[in-house]
């Protein structure tokens, strides 16, 4: 055995993570424009989990975990980035990928559309709020 020291860590330096050209393509994650939303529940015991919401003025969309649902309810939002992109990568605008999404009864992951809970908020931050207050 060695009684030499590993060399120290690099991890003290700072980060930079970068996607791969071609890696995945988002809607942007903020409008204060006019946005549609639905509700997303747990497939266990219908609680809310969150919100998805899109707006075409400033192409964007995204999922905003329900504070009361905890990690269950942020972690379920992966599953729905997920779908944004691939509704993005199609060429989709974002209230076609959202109206597709909550016609899709049985998505993967552990929530799905909440039926009858497609509605209009007048920008992202109405559906931060709802989702911080439930």
């Amino acid at each position: 055995m060695s009684s030499e020291q590993p060399p120290p860590s690099r991890f003290d330096d700072d980060m930079l993570f970068r996607e791969k050209p071609g890696g995945a393509v988002d809607y942007k994650d903020w409008t204060e424009k006019p946005v549609r939303y639905f509700t997303v529940v747990d497939k266990e015991n219908a609680s809310i989990l969150g919100y998805l919401w899109a707006g075409d003025e400033d192409d964007a969309a995204a999922y905003e975990p329900r504070k009361a649902g905890g990690s269950r309810a942020t972690n379920e939002g992966m599953s729905w980035i997920e779908r944004l992109r691939e509704g993005k990568a199609r060429g989709l605008h974002p209230t076609q990928t959202l109206v597709e999404l909550y016609g899709d009864p049985e998505p993967g992951g552990r929530g799905r559309p909440l039926p009858g809970s497609l509605a209009d908020a007048p920008n992202a931050a109405a559906v931060e709020a709802l989702a911080k207050s439930a």
